[in-house]
């Protein structure tokens, strides 16, 4: 780190100290024990403005605290057979980790239909993945490799993409406006697999309206990238989706035990059985309606919505292009 963004870490980290009691309790949820690097953090995301990233941690703490962000990991989404239901449609997982001790997150996009529950429960098991890997997952393997891990690799799998996903856009929207916003910087490199035309067709256009910075990241791989993906982790830790070419659908290749998305994959036993046991220690702070726990979504940024609504009109050419007519008419983002 160069001694301009030496100074900038050290004014934000100045301009953070100024904040109120609560506001520093959850700022230490946030950092676990590293306030530099997330730092750093907000500031690379606001492009090394300091006022810019001052603004943004402190409405991320402020988000945190009116939405109760550091007890979401006691608010179990129940009965289970509900929240198997939101394993099965909203296909994530994680199977492993890379070489140099990175978790390796797997993400079914393809293939989530985010049918089987209301927006605020996937919105709250997206959020509680996020908590467990930021305060769980990460910290283990910072201890395990004796040094600090702060980010996640993620592998996307886009079996199974049709048009219809732009019924999914707005909950997707929602999804990543929460992580920009909120976890920014927690991924190293998006890997994007299994890639069909229509994936192609509109990577073609948003890719040029995303920053640099992001742009960098995402690696389209040939075919399920098996090959590419084990020159950083090894077999075992490679999604399901990937150990095999031709292997079929990301959610149904494979047993539940291997099948990093299902409900019976070590990884979501685990963190299930963590939420449920750290419940009953806390009291809820309101009323839970239907037992689920709403969290109000931050507007998204004008990128993001340009990002949306350009997915939109370059799947609509595809839709006119293919002849399938009335499938996706009057759908709005």
């Amino acid at each position: 780190m160069g001694i301009a963004s030496q100074d900038a870490v050290k004014q934000l980290s100045a301009l953070i100290g100024q904040v109120d009691e609560p506001s520093k309790i959850t700022f230490q949820n946030i950092h676990q024990g590293y306030p530099t690097e997330t730092l750093v953090r907000f500031l690379k995301a606001r492009e090394w403005n300091i006022s810019k990233a001052q603004n943004m941690l402190v409405d991320c703490l402020n988000w945190r605290k009116q939405n109760h962000i550091d007890d979401i990991l006691a608010k179990p989404i129940i009965p289970a057979d509900l929240y198997r239901g939101i394993r099965d449609s909203q296909l994530i997982g994680m199977p492993g980790y890379t070489k140099d001790g990175h978790p390796v997150f797997a993400i079914g996009v393809g293939l989530s239909t985010y049918d089987k529950a209301s927006v605020n429960y996937y919105v709250q098991s997206h959020i509680q993945l996020n908590e467990y890997r930021d305060r769980v997952i990460l910290p283990a393997a910072t201890k395990k490799y004796g040094r600090h891990v702060g980010t996640c690799v993620k592998v996307l799998d886009m079996s199974g993409l049709k048009l219809s996903a732009l019924s999914q856009i707005k909950l997707l929207t929602i999804i990543s406006t929460i992580d920009d916003l909120n976890y920014p910087e927690k991924t190293e490199t998006y890997y994007i697999v299994n890639v069909p035309y229509v994936f192609s067709a509109c990577w073609k256009v948003v890719k040029p309206l995303l920053q640099e910075r992001t742009r960098r990241k995402v690696q389209v791989l040939q075919g399920c990238g098996r090959d590419e993906l084990l020159k950083i982790m090894d077999y075992a830790s490679l999604p399901h989706f990937c150990k095999r070419e031709g292997s079929g659908s990301s959610r149904h290749s494979s047993s539940g035990s291997d099948d990093c998305f299902s409900f019976d994959h070590p990884f979501h036993q685990q963190l299930y059985s963590y939420i449920k046991q750290r419940a009953p220690s806390r009291e809820f702070i309101a009323p839970l309606k239907q037992g689920s726990f709403h969290v109000d979504v931050p507007e998204p940024n004008p990128e993001g919505i340009k990002i949306a609504k350009t997915i939109e009109s370059e799947m609509h050419k595809l839709e006119d292009c293919n002849g399938l007519g009335r499938s996706l008419t009057g759908l709005k983002i």
